[in-house]
């Protein structure tokens, strides 16, 4: 473990990616990965400005909105699930969108965690140690633990 974060040491090292058109919201995301001992990031404001991203860096998790301009969380989640080098990504999503439509639609799309805002950073820290270490387990596991938002 990592002194003072409680995040395995091989979580610290992650490249997180993530995506939400609020400069507010990246900060407090940005802010909670600091807190739980992730420093390694990149931001963007939308989906195709992330798709750029993906593009350069090696990236191990994306946490994405679902409500941005010029291209929305969902649309996003389908270009990078279509593409054959990124399609495994674990993809977490953190929105406003709490509904059990909203979930199920995002599970359907291939998200594999789901963040009701507003969240704190030890509910960021579980889910992320949750699809980072549960990527040996079998999907339909994922996909009931995806249900519950937070």
């Amino acid at each position: 473990m990592q002194a003072n974060t409680g995040l395995p040491k091989q979580l610290c090292e992650l490249t997180v990616l993530f995506v939400d058109d609020s400069l507010t919201m990246r900060r407090i995301i940005r802010n909670s990965l600091e807190k739980i001992g992730i420093h390694k990031f990149l931001e963007a404001e939308h989906g195709a400005m992330a798709l750029e991203l993906l593009q350069k860096h090696k990236v191990d998790i994306i946490l994405t909105d679902w409500n941005m301009p010029v291209m929305n969380g969902e649309d996003f989640v389908k270009t990078v699930r279509r593409n054959p080098v990124f399609k495994d990504i674990p993809f977490l999503m953190i929105t406003t969108r709490g509904m059990r439509e909203d979930v199920l639609l995002a599970v359907s799309l291939g998200i594999n965690g789901y963040v009701a805002k507003p969240f704190t950073s030890n509910t960021l820290k579980e889910k992320i140690i949750k699809l980072t270490l549960s990527k040996k387990t079998a999907e339909p596991k994922l996909k009931s633990e995806t249900l519950n938002p937070n």
